[in-house]
């Protein structure tokens, strides 16, 4: 009798020994199976009948797709989410989109920590993958990073604290607001809280059926979402660097340097584009005050980064301003935050190249910096990559639907993939079969593009031979 309890701890330790070996050899493998695992639980937890408010089980698609939404911090729905979703449903939400925009390897490594007050060196490598996708291969990696290997612990604290903190400030400034507009003590709390979750983690899912109808043009509301917005979306590096050195700019890392500085140049861009834009559109800004169209341009700069807000219909946009936010929805924010997208740095990388290209010299260099080769490689593969994921789903979507203008449908399927949430009405119409293919897109663009390739190859194999130089012509 006493053998059995022995064996079942044996294999218990031999498979979480396994598990363990499996995930520092192959961080990028465990985390494509723990993101596909966690959208199955919640597929099963959105699909009890005590998760809807008519108490009756939620159709799967439905189900599987708020789940991939939530998980990967997407903010586009098949539902209406303020009334379709009971009490307990949205609890569900508000833990998803917390572990998912955190993310899954950060959150484990968080918990690890609590638990065991210590930090191994599996522990810091799956955590360190999380923040910078140079590290999901196998080999030496360069620890001339944002943040280094060593640096690790500091990281996961500074996750920890500032979506603490940063959500209970966002949370401390709705809070009022939502008092002065009617709304019960109780219910401001609730929603204050769910609201500047969904902001910090680039979600845009709402409680209320009203939306930010009440709110619309409400300078300090939407300047308290854009807050919670580029906090999540500037990257963990990022908060970990400027609060160790926020009065020292010399002492910012490049990364720091670039994605602030991106970041900045495409929102302001995107401001000044919409303004022009949208300036006489009636169905929009044309009957606006000045103050009120710099303000929802700057709104709607501001949640294309992947904020998924929205205080008008994206449907009813100018065509050229769709496509301003399809450019800054692909784009998306800072690596290792809860945005999606290529990543402000990987197009700060392009350009770079682009420009040391044309001086002739060999080597990108910014802020007295000499950028890798192999950085330049990991850009290109992203952009390629997500442009690919773009394209084979829209021409999908586009083989098994009627009668929807091609812009529309590229429009939200950027925005699955970006996982920015912005849509123009056609996820929630469409049909079920198109449902599925958003849903698979928003799964491979949070995972990440290049986790993907990795998770995909067998391992890095080192090449003890080189190919004798031949030059295609290009251009």
């Amino acid at each position: 009798m006493r053998a059995r309890p022995v064996q079942l701890e044996s294999l218990r330790a031999r498979i979480l020994d396994r598990l363990s070996d499996f995930a520092a050899s192959t961080p990028a493998r465990f985390a494509v199976l723990v993101f596909a695992s966690l959208v199955g639980i919640f597929t099963i937890l959105f699909s009890l009948p005590v998760a809807t408010t008519s108490g009756q089980q939620a159709p799967f698609v439905d189900a599987l797709f708020t789940a991939v939404s939530v998980i990967c911090v997407t903010g586009l729905s098949t539902v209406d989410m303020a009334t379709f979703w009971s009490p307990l449903g949205h609890v569900f939400v508000f833990v998803g989109v917390e572990i998912g925009g955190i993310g899954v390897l950060t959150v484990a490594s968080i918990l690890g920590l609590i638990i065991s007050r210590k930090l191994g060196l599996r522990q810091k490598l799956l955590a360190a993958g999380d923040a910078n996708p140079l590290r999901i291969r196998k080999g030496p990696v360069s620890e001339s990073q944002a943040v280094r290997l060593g640096e690790t612990r500091s990281l996961l604290a500074t996750v920890a604290i500032s979506v603490l903190v940063i959500e209970l400030f966002v949370a401390a400034l709705l809070f009022p607001r939502m008092l002065l507009e009617g709304a019960d003590p109780l219910s401001a709390a609730w929603e204050s809280i769910y609201i500047s979750a969904m902001a910090f983690t680039n979600t845009g899912f709402l409680p209320t059926s009203s939306g930010l109808e009440p709110y619309a043009s409400d300078w300090w509301f939407l300047i308290a979402l854009v807050i919670g917005v580029v906090f999540g979306a500037i990257g963990f590096p990022v908060i970990y660097v400027l609060r160790k050195n926020l009065r020292h700019p010399r002492r910012w890392s490049l990364h720091v340097k670039l994605t602030l500085i991106t970041f900045a140049l495409l929102t302001v861009g995107g401001t000044v584009a919409y303004l022009a834009f949208e300036w006489g559109n009636p169905a929009t800004m044309a009957a606006m005050s000045l103050d009120q169209r710099i303000l929802q341009s700057f709104f709607i700069s501001s949640m294309a980064r992947s904020g998924g807000f929205a205080t008008l219909d994206m449907g009813q946009l100018d065509g050229s301003s769709l496509l301003v936010t399809d450019m800054l929805m692909f784009i998306g924010g800072g690596s290792a935050s809860t945005a999606g997208g290529i990543k402000v740095t990987t197009l700060a990388i392009l350009f770079l190249a682009a420009f040391a290209e044309a001086r002739g010299v060999d080597d990108m260099e910014a802020y007295e910096r000499r950028i890798p080769q192999d950085v330049l490689r990991l850009a290109v593969s992203v952009v390629l990559w997500g442009a690919t994921t773009v394209a084979v789903a829209t021409i999908v979507i586009l083989l098994i639907t009627d009668d929807v203008p091609i812009d529309y449908i590229l429009f939200d399927v950027i925005s699955a993939f970006a996982t920015c949430g912005l849509s123009t009405g056609f996820t929630a119409s469409t049909s079920d079969g198109a449902q599925y293919v958003l849903a698979a897109t928003m799964f491979l663009g949070r995972i990440g593009t290049v986790t993907l390739a990795a998770a995909l190859a067998a391992s890095t194999r080192r090449q003890l031979f080189r190919r004798p130089e031949e030059r295609p012509i290009v251009g």
